[in-house]
C-alpha cells in the first residue's frame, strides 16, 4: 500500500499533479484511487490500512454515494415513528448535504474531506441550522455504519459547531416576557372563546403542540390537575410528547379550574374528545393559537411602533409562565426552585431550563453576609 505522486503537463503547457493510493484490500484485490490532495490521499491511506487489517474495508468502487446513504437514512428514521415535522427536518438537512456532497462515496469520505464541509456549513449557512445539518450527517453515516455500508464513521472526528454565545440574547420583561400588566390586558380583550386556551396556557406554560393535544381525559378538575400525555404536530397529528420529560402533571389554580369547567360545557365535540379544538371538533393547527394570541394583543393595544402584534407566539405565554414560577413571592410570583421549573415546562435537563431563564432566578443578597459568618465560625 503506498501514496504516490503524478505530474503531468496540459496541452497549453499547464503543470497538473493528483495524489494517487494504490492498495489491496482484504480480498487481495488491488485498487487505486486518485486525490486532488496530499492530505486527502493520506487520510485515505491511513484509514484504508487500518480497515482493511481488520477485515472491514469497503472499496470506492462497491461504495453507495452520499446521496443513497440519505435516503436509507431518512427511511430508517421513519421507520421510527418519527413526526412528520421532524422528518421534514431531517429531509431539509440531507438536502444541504446532498447539494455539497451528495455525489460523494462514502469510502471517499475523509475527515479533513469532513472538515472542510463543515467550514462550508458556516459560511453558507447560519451557525444554528449548521450545527443541526452536522449533526444529521453524523447520523446519516452511523446509519451507513450499521448497514456495513461504510467502514468508519469519518464525521466523528470533525469538530462540532458549537452554540455561538456571544450572539445569544437573554430573554427579557417586557420584551420577549410578558409584563403582569400585559397579560392581564391580554387575557381581558381575549374573546370567549378563546380566553380558556390563552388562560391555560399563561398558567401552565405548555407549548402550543401539548395544548391543541390536550384532552378532557387528562384534566382532573376534582384533583385540580392535568398531564401532557400526547401533543398533536404542525401538521395536525397527535402523537407522544417529544420526550420523556414531556410527560408530566401541572397543578391548576382555581380561575384556571372554573373557566375550564365553564369552557367544557360549550367546548365543540370531536372524535379525540380534545379540550382545544376547532370549532367543529377537531384537531387545532399551530397557527389557530397563534392567531389567538395577536388577536388578543392586538385588541389590547400591544402592538409595535408598526402596528404588528408585539406577542405574536404562543412561546411568549410559556416565558410568562416560567417567569411567575420563578420571581418570588413578593414580587408576584411563585419562588419555586429550578428543579421544579424543569419539571413544570418538561425540559429534558436542568442545563436546558438554567440555560434559558437561568437569569431570571433572584440574585443570593445574603451571600456575602453568610460567607462572613461561615469563615468567622471556621476560624473562631
Amino acid at each position: 500500500m503506498a501514496v504516490r505522486r503524478r505530474v503531468w503537463h496540459t496541452k497549453s503547457g499547464e503543470r497538473r499533479e493528483s495524489w494517487i493510493v494504490d492498495y489491496s484490500d482484504q480480498q487481495g484485490e488491488r485498487h487505486i484511487e486518485t486525490f486532488a490532495r496530499k492530505r486527502e490521499a493520506d487520510a485515505f491511506h491511513a484509514q484504508a490500512a487500518v480497515d482493511v487489517r481488520a477485515g472491514t474495508h469497503t472499496p470506492v468502487s462497491k461504495s453507495i454515494t452520499v446521496k443513497a446513504a440519505a435516503e436509507d437514512w431518512i427511511k430508517s428514521v421513519a421507520l421510527e415513528g418519527r413526526e412528520s415535522s421532524t422528518l421534514a427536518q431531517y429531509r431539509q438537512h440531507a438536502q444541504h448535504i446532498n447539494d455539497r456532497i451528495g455525489g460523494v462515496k462514502l469510502a471517499n469520505l475523509t475527515t479533513p474531506r469532513l472538515n472542510t464541509f463543515r467550514d462550508n456549513l458556516l459560511t453558507t449557512m447560519s451557525r444554528a441550522m449548521g450545527r443541526k445539518v452536522m449533526s444529521s450527517l453524523k447520523s446519516l453515516l452511523k446509519d451507513a455504519q450499521r448497514r456495513g455500508n461504510v467502514a468508519q464513521n469519518a464525521a466523528l472526528a470533525v469538530k462540532r459547531i458549537d452554540a455561538d454565545k456571544r450572539s445569544e440574547t437573554r430573554f427579557k420583561v417586557g420584551v420577549d416576557i410578558p409584563t403582569g400588566d400585559e397579560i392581564r390586558a391580554i387575557l381581558a380583550a381575549a374573546e370567549p372563546r378563546v380566553r380558556p386556551l390563552l388562560l391555560t396556557a399563561v398558567f401552565t406554560g405548555l407549548r402550543s403542540s401539548e395544548l391543541r393535544g390536550l384532552r378532557w381525559s387528562d384534566v382532573d378538575l376534582k384533583q385540580g390537575e392535568l398531564h401532557v400525555r400526547q401533543r398533536a404536530d404542525r401538521y395536525g397529528v397527535i402523537g407522544k410528547p417529544k420526550s420523556a420529560a414531556g410527560h408530566r402533571t401541572v397543578p391548576l389554580g382555581p380561575m384556571v379550574l372554573n373557566v375550564l369547567r365553564e369552557w367544557r360545557l360549550a367546548c365543540p365535540k370531536g372524535e379525540h374528545n380534545l379540550v382545544f379544538p376547532t370549532p367543529s371538533g377537531g384537531i387545532s393547527l399551530h397557527n389557530n393559537v397563534v392567531r389567538a394570541l395577536t388577536a388578543s394583543a392586538v385588541a389590547a393595544g400591544l402592538t409595535t411602533t408598526k402596528g404588528k402584534p408585539k406577542y405574536a407566539g404562543p412561546h411568549a405565554l410559556r416565558h410568562f409562565f416560567a417567569s411567575w414560577c420563578i420571581n418570588p413571592l413578593d414580587r408576584g410570583g411563585q419562588g419555586l426552585p429550578p428543579k421544579v421549573v424543569q419539571h413544570l415546562l418538561g425540559h429534558s435537563t436542568l442545563a436546558m431550563t438554567m440555560d434559558t431563564y437561568g437569569h431570571l432566578f433572584p440574585a443570593d443578597e445574603d451571600a456575602h453576609k453568610r460567607l462572613a459568618l461561615a469563615e468567622r465560625a471556621l476560624l473562631s
